[in-house]
């Protein structure tokens, strides 16, 4: 190979890393964290470049002040998820506060719109829920930690909660291998669970050999998790079929934690034998 051709071939990979590096500076919407991003308009319509953006966590009181572009958009970069409070402050305008709630894999659109009036006066917009996602061209969805704490779950099985998204069913890891079971993973489609990725804050916990699982992860510790099953983007791990991809808890400024009991009560276990066998379990 000339020169000039392994000049030529270095020069695509460049240009082709670049390309990467500027999509994911963008869009942010790492595995085991999310992001926010949107555009700061005047009442006309019009950009607002000159806008100061600060976005506050709720849970920990965590700021930063993401830059604003000449076009009046901004990106928070990853952020974990959770509530945020973006505060938008424009000379001529006041400042307009919107909560904004940050998923596990998603980029989450925050448009602000300014208003005329005193700049002392604060405006506080209601975000709405956002039915297509106009940023991500994934097939996704996110069970959250409501969810994962109401929901009943046969076994504390923290894979079972995934087949609340369509197209989804749970595989024991005994129908894969014998040395599987107690291990579960996920049919996406009608397709065989061996090829499933499983993430837990941006580990592949995934068995390479068999499939399933290498761990089973505490229900409790689970903040949310994200199910995607078509069109995976570049933070996803490659697959034939989809991927979970789980977030734990963290720490906040208030002190939390919870805690479960198992009991089976021997009044309602079937009596034999003489004396009656016993069944409570706890």
């Amino acid at each position: 190979m000339c020169k000039h051709t392994y000049f030529a071939v270095a020069v695509v990979v460049l240009g082709l890393a670049t390309l990467l590096t500027a999509s994911g500076t963008r869009a942010q919407a790492g595995l085991s964290t999310g992001s926010i991003q949107g555009t700061i308009l005047d009442p006309n319509g019009a950009s607002v470049p000159n806008a100061k953006v600060t976005i506050t966590s709720k849970g920990t009181g965590a700021k930063q002040t993401p830059e604003v572009t000449s076009a009046g958009s901004y990106n928070s970069g990853p952020l974990v998820p959770g509530e945020y409070l973006v505060r938008v402050e424009a000379q001529g305008f006041p400042a307009v506060e919107q909560t904004v709630t940050v998923q596990v894999g998603n980029i989450t659109p925050a448009n602000i719109a300014l208003e005329v009036g005193s700049e002392t006066t604060i405006v506080t917009v209601e975000g709405a829920a956002v039915s297509v996602n106009t940023d991500q061209a994934t097939i996704q969805g996110v069970v959250t930690s409501t969810q994962i704490e109401n929901l009943p779950i046969n076994g504390r099985n923290f894979l079972d909660l995934a087949q609340l998204e369509p197209g989804v069913q749970i595989q024991d890891g005994g129908n894969f291998d014998p040395t599987k079971k107690g291990f579960s993973s996920i049919s996406f489609g009608g397709r065989f669970g061996r090829t499933a990725r499983i993430e837990v804050d941006g580990l592949d916990i995934s068995d390479e050999t068999v499939g399933t699982t290498t761990q089973n992860i505490s229900v409790g510790s689970i903040k949310e998790f994200q199910v995607s099953q078509s069109s995976l983007d570049l933070a996803t791990e490659l697959t034939s079929s989809g991927t979970v991809n789980i977030t734990t808890r963290s720490g906040t400024n208030q002190v939390h934690g919870d805690g479960f009991f198992h009991y089976r009560g021997d009044a309602t276990s079937a009596k034999f034998g003489d004396p009656p066998a016993k069944f409570d379990r706890k």
